[in-house]
């Protein structure tokens, strides 16, 4: 049995998953989702009806230096982010979250999915992928294709893989300059490679229209500001993609 995952750690992710479920169903996968809810949080009863599973998970136990280094205060000041704004609710620790989908060893196969996507083509055949296979952090230049987003990724659940994840996650003085996706390129260095149609993150759109083509995007990566903000200070030109976001939600 396979199944995709998406890790929630608060309401406003919990949104995200009701668009990104919806999304799934209304392209056929032959796969449910399973939702690692970090906290019980308000909406996931929500997911339950949409056919999702709700597993409610831990955050990871992580020493007092290592939360301190990666605070939210503490990781944007060392590391900030100075190509997008990413939202109060962002909490790096939470990150790491989803690491634990190396525990569920009851799926043969995940595919992890960011609660802030939205898929758009049927994604099943990801499933015949290997483990560590994840799309490049493709959205300002080509450059970009030199490093992995972990918005999206393969994996084959493994305690003995999470087991030493843990170790690898503290050794003395470690610094995850971008939390869970620094590590997954550190732990996987030899990552396989998908095209970065399977995790087309927003800012393509503005920054390399020439590889925007809706025919063959099968997944949407709201990375940094999210559609359902309020005040989305990207609306202007994210305009046509937010739209897609709330036509699916709605």
């Amino acid at each position: 049995m396979n199944s995709y995952v998406t890790l929630v750690s608060n309401e406003d992710y919990v949104l995200g998953a009701r668009a990104l479920a919806r999304s799934l169903t209304m392209v056929d996968v032959a796969w449910p989702l399973t939702v690692l809810a970090v906290r019980d949080l308000a909406g996931l009863d929500d997911l339950e009806a949409l056919g999702c599973q709700v597993l409610r998970v831990n955050t990871l136990p992580f020493s007092e230096d290592f939360q301190q280094r990666h605070s939210r205060k503490s990781q944007h000041a060392l590391a900030p982010f100075n190509k997008g704004n990413k939202p109060l609710f962002h909490n790096p620790l939470d990150n790491f979250a989803k690491l634990r989908l190396w525990e569920l060893e009851q799926f043969e196969k995940v595919i992890f999915l960011d609660a802030d996507t939205l898929v758009t083509r049927n994604m099943d055949r990801l499933f015949g992928y290997p483990e560590f296979a994840a799309a490049p952090n493709l959205y300002e230049s080509l450059a970009d294709f030199d490093r992995l987003n972990s918005g999206v990724f393969v994996a084959q659940p493994s305690l003995r893989t999470y087991e030493d994840m843990l170790e690898r996650l503290e050794e003395p003085g470690a610094f995850w300059r971008r939390t869970d996706q620094t590590f997954l390129e550190t732990y996987f260095p030899e990552w396989h490679g998908l095209p970065y149609i399977y995790n087309t993150l927003q800012y393509v759109w503005f920054n390399l229209p020439q590889l925007w083509d809706w025919k063959r995007i099968y997944l949407i990566h709201y990375q940094y500001e999210k559609p359902w903000e309020e005040h989305n200070p990207k609306r202007e030109v994210l305009g046509a993609v937010i739209d897609a976001w709330w036509h699916v939600l709605e």
